[in-house]
């Protein structure tokens, strides 16, 4: 048997009160908590794991699909495809402004930016809104896949204004793009507005994060600003909802006195 499979064997039990695919599935999960697969570790083919179960392939996949569904397995489509026990959930902590890469490095994990495309034009007049810009203003676009530990967990899409980043293109933007604004160009990101919604993914979002069409994700839309209160992104992002999780930290507002209300100083 293959080594990443649980060393118990499972007998499905037909006379259980839980179908065959629940036992299946509770089978894989027991082996994950012990520690039997590893992360990444890749399922064998349905057509012989389901042979080595004795149950048919729909049962196997009513497993499967259990285990995408918690986030315990990710299938990736495609001949070098299959189905992968699951890496942890990425945490994205949402209190401080620090870039996905600094985010991951920090957690152990192996960060990764697959550029789709990078170009100056006129953006949408929401864009130009959103960064204060002129009806002809340009702004740098920049499209990425992030990944962790190689598996794709979002679309990033960010827009700066071309005045504040000339030569950007000509920069290594496979990176932390925070990093050469602030090395670059001085306009560090310091504060943002950001706003999330689920949203369902489309056919093309869908192919470069490896997920299948109409999956749930979470839209993340930000603002940032650097010191001087300009706007150096506008940054719309979609997160894989089975890998991401959302990290926001609160404390108490300060009391409001009556001498804070009164006092003019």
């Amino acid at each position: 048997m293959n080594r990443w499979l649980p060393t118990s064997p499972l007998v499905v039990d037909r006379g259980a009160p839980e179908p065959a695919h629940v036992q299946i599935a509770s089978w894989l999960r027991a082996g994950m908590a012990r520690g039997q697969v590893s992360p990444g570790d890749r399922l064998p083919g349905e057509r012989d794991l389901a042979e080595r179960l004795g149950v048919s392939r729909m049962t196997l996949r009513q497993a499967l699909a259990d285990l995408e569904a918690s986030g315990d397995l990710v299938r990736v489509p495609g001949r070098a495809g299959g189905a992968f026990v699951a890496q942890p959930r990425v945490e994205v902590d949402l209190t401080h402004l620090t870039g996905l890469t600094d985010q991951l490095h920090r957690a152990g994990r192996r960060a990764g930016a697959r550029v789709l495309s990078a170009r100056r034009r006129v953006p949408a007049p929401d864009v130009a809104a959103a960064l204060g810009l002129g009806r002809r203003a340009q702004a740098v676009e920049i499209v990425r896949v992030r990944s962790a530990n190689r598996l794709p967990v979002a679309l990033e899409t960010s827009w700066f204004p071309a005045r504040l980043v000339p030569g950007l293109l000509d920069h290594r933007l496979s990176g932390s793009l925070y990093a050469v604004l602030r090395t670059a160009y001085g306009h560090e990101p310091v504060s943002a507005v950001e706003r999330l919604a689920p949203v369902l993914a489309a056919p093309g979002v869908a192919e470069h994060l490896g997920v299948a069409p109409g999956v749930p994700l979470m839209r993340v839309e930000r603002v940032a600003r650097d010191a001087s209160g300009t706007a150096v992104e506008f940054a719309r992002d979609l997160f894989r909802s089975d890998r991401v999780d959302f990290l926001v930290r609160r404390t108490p507002d300060a009391p409001v006195t009556l001498r804070a209300l009164t006092d003019p100083g």
